[in-house]
């Protein structure tokens, strides 16, 4: 029973999806007020019946419900019940259904709150968002319906992935998600604005809100996403350019620049076809993530291998989606003001820098990514990974780095380069100085890790010097999120450098008692035993790892896990975490004359890669509330006028 009421929730929801666009459409180009007025309800019932169809699909992973086919293909009774709740979008259907719940829900949050822009904008942006629910719905209920039936019931399931069989699951997809549908909703305010020409400050401010969020989102699922397989998998490193890691980066750099833009339109009236633009390339950025992810065109540990006819659906909407937005920039950016001008120093100059070089490393990822797949279809194999991409957006990124330091300190429309280069004496003497303090302790590092840690430290400077000589407790708190999110910046520049420059790995065939050495730590392997978890087995083993000659011990698990539904074997890894670095152990097979693999890696400052990830996160989130709470103040001085 609760299979069909999900799936009659999910009808409905699509239903209401058809009404939506419908009477938008209709509404606009006939001026029919009763039309119009249904358009808001249309958008709150929508999202609470895509809710209803989603906790019916986690009840019926978390009852275990081996009727329903989707259940019996990933799910197993055994497993602990965070895994079977997370289960529900461990697959395919499933993140599809969550994909368009959040869809549904932010069309309905914008129904609910949206006030800022007028009638005819907010019209028809609830129109585009229909427009693309209404296709997501079409694929779940034509190619991937969730609540299939299985008749008769499988005796038990067959299992989650054993890699996603962590507590990443709960918590990873759904940032995501949560980031790739809220530049869905950006998309649906640049289409909406497009098609009414109001293109303007009043549009960027409606708008901005939903891109900090999404941006945010986007960036904790990232960071998160980054640790997750960094310990997960068992590799030691944190980011590998896999395909579908590239998928998740491309669209928030594409939000990236589009946040600058918005922000420019919103305070100064300029840039206003770059944001619309930027709109429509960032929501084709996670367009083409969907596409990667659920074609089966890739093999990836994340990607969903599903049949060709789903990538053929889901390539149909990023055709109909992106390229009809792309045909309506084209017929009305024409006829967009071209708003404020600034000079090339000037804050605007900035930014407008900072978006190019966002766009050209998008644009290097992008090709990075297609290329192979393109050379596939082609009949030739090649593969494109880390040496490429980090020969190439590299060097932009460290330039991106130096643009980013010098941006927030430039004056709004028009600033004197001489006067730039006085704010930024003291940015630029601590990285020279970081520069030469770093060759001399470390003169075999590579130019590239030596650029960064040097970047890294001027950019931290750089990032408080719009609070030098503030009231701080006067200062706007979304200028607190800026220096936050570019103190970020350089935090985790600071980590990859070092991580880059500085890891030490060691592979050895270990004897018990015999002490390695990795970096400044001694390691022995005193034992390996038997371990039962809820739904696996695993050999464990015991390293005593000491760092110094008075140091306390530390004790290392590293597992080697076991699992029968469905039968997979994964390496667990050990980490010990200390304020300069990650101590990392996996535990191998063990060969015939009873040694055992052990890979050591010593990672000094690899942690700075995630709390910068955090800080940048956080300061998008000082800025959201901060803007937000301007806003209701302006609100309030208006009606108090009034």
């Amino acid at each position: 029973m609760i299979a069909e009421l999900g799936l009659a929730a999910l009808w409905l929801a699509a239903a209401m999806a058809l009404l939506q666009f419908a009477a938008a459409a209709l509404g606009l180009r006939l001026n029919q007020v009763e039309l119009i007025a249904t358009v808001r309800p249309a958008a709150i019932v929508q999202g609470i019946l895509a809710a209803i169809a989603f906790a019916a699909l986690i009840a019926l992973f978390v009852r275990s419900d081996m009727s329903v086919l989707l259940v019996a293909q990933n799910s197993n009774s055994a497993k602990p019940l965070l895994y079977r709740f997370a289960g529900a979008w461990g697959n395919h259907e499933g993140s599809m259904l969550l994909w368009v719940t959040v869809l549904a829900v932010a069309g309905a949050a914008i129904g609910l709150v949206e006030r800022r822009l007028d009638a005819a904008t907010l019209t028809a942006t609830l129109a585009a968002q229909a427009f693309i629910s209404f296709g997501f719905y079409a694929f779940l209920l034509i190619a991937s319906n969730p609540f299939a039936r299985l008749d008769p019931p499988a005796p038990d399931g067959l299992g989650l992935n054993p890699l996603l069989q962590d507590p990443g699951l709960a918590f990873h997809p759904p940032t995501l998600y949560l980031g790739y549908v809220g530049l869905s909703v950006a998309f649906s305010f640049a289409v909406g604005a497009m098609i009414t020409r109001q293109v303007g400050p009043a549009f960027a401010r409606a708008m901005r809100p939903w891109i900090l969020g999404a941006w945010i989102f986007l960036t904790i699922g990232i960071t998160a996403g980054s640790y997750w397989a960094y310990y997960e998998l068992g590799w030691g490193g944190w980011w590998f350019w896999d395909p579908v890691e590239n998928a998740s980066l491309m669209p928030w750099l594409a939000a990236t620049a589009l946040l600058h833009s918005v922000n420019v339109l919103a305070a100064r009236d300029g840039l206003r076809a770059w944001t619309l633009m930027l709109a429509v390339v960032a929501f084709s950025m996670s367009m083409v993530g969907t596409f990667l992810v659920r074609s089966g065109i890739l093999t990836s540990v994340h990607a969903f291998a599903v049949d060709p006819t789903r990538g053929s659906f889901i390539l149909v909407l990023l055709a109909i989606y992106i390229g009809g937005a792309l045909a309506l920039y084209g017929l009305r950016v024409g006829r967009v003001q071209a708003g404020q001008g600034f000079d090339l120093v000037s804050r605007e100059g900035g930014l407008v820098l900072n978006n190019l070089l966002l766009s050209v490393i998008l644009g290097i990822v992008l090709i990075g990514t297609l290329y192979p797949i393109v050379a596939q279809a082609m009949g030739q194999q090649l593969s494109v990974g880390a040496p490429f991409f980090n020969k190439t957006a590299g060097p932009i990124a460290l330039a991106l780095v130096a643009a980013v330091a010098a941006g927030p300190l430039l004056n709004w429309r028009r600033d004197d380069a001489n006067a730039l280069l006085g704010k930024l004496t003291v940015p630029i003497a601590v990285c020279v100085l970081a520069a030469a303090a770093t060759f001399v302790l470390a003169p075999a590092i590579g130019w590239m890790e030596l650029i960064g840690l040097a970047l890294a430290a001027g950019l931290a400077v750089a990032s408080v010097a719009p609070l030098w000589r503030r009231k701080l407790r006067r200062t706007p708190l979304f200028t607190w999120g800026m220096v936050a999110a570019h103190l970020g910046v350089a935090v985790s520049l600071a980590g990859m450098a070092a991580d880059s420059a500085f890891t030490q790995e060691r592979l050895v065939a270990a004897r018990y008692g015999q002490p390695y050495y990795v970096g400044p730590w001694r390691v022995v392997l005193t034992g390996v035993s038997p371990v039962v978890g809820d739904n696996w087995s695993a050999v464990q083993g015991q390293l005593q790892a000491v760092r110094g000659e008075n140091a306390r011990t530390l004790t290392l698990t590293p597992q080697r896990r076991f699992y029968s539904a469905p039968p997979t074997e994964t390496a667990e890894a050990s980490i010990a975490t200390r304020i300069d670095g990650q101590l990392y152990a996996v535990l191998g097979a063990q060969d015939a004359s009873g040694r055992w693999q052990l890979r050591l890696w010593w990672k000094p400052w690899v942690t700075l890669i995630w709390l910068g990830g955090g800080l940048i996160a956080l300061g998008g989130a000082l800025a959201l509330i901060g803007r937000v709470l301007r806003e209701r103040r302006n609100v309030r001085r208006r009606e108090d006028a009034e």
